[in-house]
This record gives structure tokens, sequence and C-alpha cells, in this order.
């Protein structure tokens, strides 16, 4: 699944701020643990859970999309999502994991990533994250606007051009904010990307059952 549908959904009351996930898998994970590489996570039909003590980002920029996935019988799935960027974002304490349901033999097969512990938070740029959900037990964001043009937002807070929010509906809702900082994160997502990951003190556990973040 690859988030390729951006802006393929007119929220014109979308009102509800999300935060980036974080996400690697086993593939990409050494990599990633070893220096900033372009990577991007997704699970075909399948959402992933994240959660973070704390994500302190800058160049915040959202908007309403769709997800276009398909199941492991070849089915298309379609599901809507808030779509968040950020320009730079530093995650401490992450924990990401997915639930591979009915392995043949196995049953249910857990990957649990953990990352951004011992004082080093993950570091990302240039980050997309297709949100589902999201709980968080607060959140501060400096110089926020709502309800911006979603193909104009980036520009201005986001220090970046409109490249940024290049997938997003011109005619969309929309919200920006200089920064964000948010704590106690929880949340659902279908797909990250990002232009660099680098995190530190990589773990990851592949284990039979059902373990997930929370």
């Amino acid at each position: 699944m690859q988030s390729q549908l951006r802006g393929g959904t007119r929220w014109k009351r979308f009102a509800v701020v999300m935060v980036p996930s974080i996400a690697a898998t086993a593939a990409i994970g050494v990599g990633l643990s070893q220096g900033a590489l372009a990577a991007s996570f997704s699970v075909s039909g399948q959402s992933f859970k994240v959660t973070a003590d704390r994500l302190d980002g800058k160049g915040f920029n959202q908007y309403g999309s769709m997800d276009k996935g398909v199941t492991l019988d070849g089915k298309e799935t379609y599901h809507p999502v808030a779509v968040s960027a950020f320009k730079t974002a530093d995650i401490t304490n992450m924990c990401q994991s997915v639930v591979t349901p009915h392995v043949p033999v196995f049953g249910n097969i857990s990957l649990k990533l953990t990352a951004g512990t011992g004082g080093t938070p993950v570091k990302a740029e240039n980050l997309y994250i297709d949100v589902e959900s999201l709980e968080t037990t607060s959140a501060e964001f400096s110089n926020i606007d709502i309800g911006v043009a979603a193909g104009q937002s980036a520009a201005s807070k986001g220090g970046r051009g409109p490249e940024l929010s290049a997938g997003a509906n011109p005619n969309g809702f929309s919200q920006q904010a200089e920064g964000a900082v948010l704590t106690g994160v929880k949340q659902t997502a279908w797909a990250t990307t990002a232009g660099t990951f680098n995190l530190s003190n990589l773990n990851m556990s592949l284990k039979t059952g059902v373990h997930e973040c929370y």
C-alpha cells in the first residue's frame, strides 16, 4: 500500500489536529539505525500502531486525503486519512507495531520496533504520515492557522515550497503551524514516508501472538 491519492477527499469541516507516526520494517531497520536514509513504511491492507512519549516537530502542515491499499487476497481498499507533514521531527521513546494475522502454522505474528530511547530521539526530515486516529495527553502548537487552503499552507508556515503539500486538494480544508509539541502519543496509521529517518537505539522483534504498543 502506498499513499498515492493524497488530497482525494474534501473534508470541509476537518478540524482535528493529528500527529505524525514514525515506522520502519525489518528490511530497512538496520540501515536506518546506522544513518539517515530515505525510507517508507506501509502494510498492504493493514494499519499499524505507534506510541511516543514526545514529538517535537517544525514546519507542520495537514490535510485530508485517501489511501489506497490491496489486501492479501487482491482486493482494493480505501481509507480516509489525515496526512500530516513535517519539515523536521524529533521523537522520544517511539514504539511501532503491526500484527499479521492467520499466518500458516504460526497464527498471529507481531513485529514490534522501539527507538529514540536513552535520551537520543529519533530524527526525521520531510515526513508524511497518513493517520487514521490519534490520542495525546497534550498538544501545543505555535503560530497555528486552521482552515487555510490546502495547496498554499506549506509555503508560509512550513518553511518550504508547495512541494510539501503537492498532493493536497487546493480547495480542501487544511491547517498549518510553525511548530508542534505533542506528548503521550497513541495513534493508528496506514502509511509513513520520509526523506530521511535516523533511529537511535533501534530494537526490533518478531513474536507469535499479539504484542502491540498499546
